[in-house]
């Protein structure tokens, strides 16, 4: 894989700059706390595991980041952005712009291909389609499934079906690329080859915030995991990679 394509936004700075900021959010439900007061950064270039049971606040904390839920206080700052100030409007732009997103299961339209799966992220932007459509093309060539861009997800493999997830979650050349279980609904070849898929883009660069239950995922893209237990941060340490 080359940093052609995937490479995340260069800061210029000999120091890498703060790419997420969580500064005390809470997030309430009734008389649930899922978040109890979280600070979290994660630097530019960073890879970070956010582990704990389930129930801990993993997916809320993720939800904040990626603007699809507020805090009830707190601040939520990507890429310089206050995301916790902006409208719906707003929102989705910033998503759109901003941020990569790669789910468990997936989240493609089962009436587009490969190619136009990954595509729609872009002209949703306002890209025109052959632009996106050449992007779309060179992402699936690096990915390594160029030969199955006219499949329809019916018929392609759970890992083919991720990457192409992670496909279109950077053909924005997102600043950041969240992944929630993003192998959790894969078997256990396909697994490997999604984490080795991420471990790449964050050697080129790409930043990555992962959610996960599995410490394997953890161990091999991350290079700091942060615990959290009742919504809050109890532990964070440091992670030495080998491929």
């Amino acid at each position: 894989m080359t940093s052609r394509s995937v490479s995340s936004p260069g800061t210029g700075e000999n120091e890498p700059r703060a790419v997420v900021r969580l500064e005390n959010v809470r997030r309430e439900y009734g008389d649930h706390t899922a978040l109890a007061g979280v600070s979290l950064e994660i630097r530019s270039g960073e890879a970070v595991a956010v582990m704990g049971p389930s129930g801990c606040g993993k997916s809320t904390l993720l939800n904040m980041v990626a603007g699809l839920d507020r805090p009830t206080s707190g601040q939520v700052t990507v890429h310089g952005e206050d995301v916790t100030a902006l409208d719906e409007t707003g929102l989705a732009l910033f998503r759109r712009r901003r941020i990569g997103m790669v789910f468990q299961f997936f989240n493609l339209l089962d009436d587009l291909s490969a190619l136009d799966n990954v595509a729609v992220a872009a002209q949703l932007t306002g890209t025109p389609a052959r632009q996106a459509r050449r992007r779309a093309q060179e992402l699936l060539d690096e990915l390594g499934i160029a030969d199955r861009r006219n499949a329809y997800p019916a018929v392609l493999s759970g890992g083919e079906r991720q990457r192409v997830a992670v496909a279109r979650a950077l053909m924005n050349r997102p600043a950041l690329l969240l992944a929630d279980e993003p192998t959790g609904a894969l078997d256990s070849h396909s697994g490997e080859q999604v984490m080795d898929l991420l471990l790449d883009l964050n050697q080129i660069g790409q930043t990555l915030l992962l959610v996960t239950h599995d410490p394997r995922l953890a161990t091999r893209c991350a290079n700091r995991v942060v615990d959290l237990a009742d919504g809050r941060v109890v532990g964070e340490r440091s992670l030495e990679r080998a491929r």
